[in-house]
């Protein structure tokens, strides 16, 4: 009984521990920063659209462009913030695939991709005025 527990310990494939716990760690970093540009980019949206409504009431602001600017500057932030942090994962990736078998993309790195492209979307409707 004992030397089949010896041999089925053997026979497992060992699992790096260490490599784990780093892409846990990558993974939960990527999260960060996707927090971080969710918060930027929808901050920036809601002060874009609110600056635009009072704009629109008629009321002075400092400079025509004050919605589409403050706008911009957050989504810029948030995007950048963004593609920053998937870079970043990426590289972190990229060294623990040369010893280890991950898969490519995990859900967070997807998410991180989609954020990317839709503070693009965002960046490029408040450059357009479309939103």
């Amino acid at each position: 009984m004992a030397n089949s527990a010896q041999e089925s310990r053997t026979t497992r494939p060992r699992r790096d521990l260490g490599a784990m716990r780093t892409m846990m760690a990558a993974d939960r970093t990527l999260m960060a920063w996707i927090r971080t540009a969710l918060s930027l980019l929808s901050f920036g949206f809601a002060i874009y659209k609110i600056l635009q409504e009072v704009e629109q009431s008629g009321k002075l602001l400092p400079n025509q462009n004050s919605p589409r600017n403050v706008g911009l500057i957050f989504g810029i932030a948030g995007t950048a913030a963004m593609v920053m942090g998937t870079i970043e994962y990426w590289q972190t990736l990229h060294e623990l695939r040369q010893d280890n078998h991950f898969r490519q993309f995990r859900p967070a790195f997807i998410m991180a991709l989609v954020m990317s492209v839709s503070g693009l979307v965002l960046i490029v409707g408040m450059l357009t005025n479309f939103l």
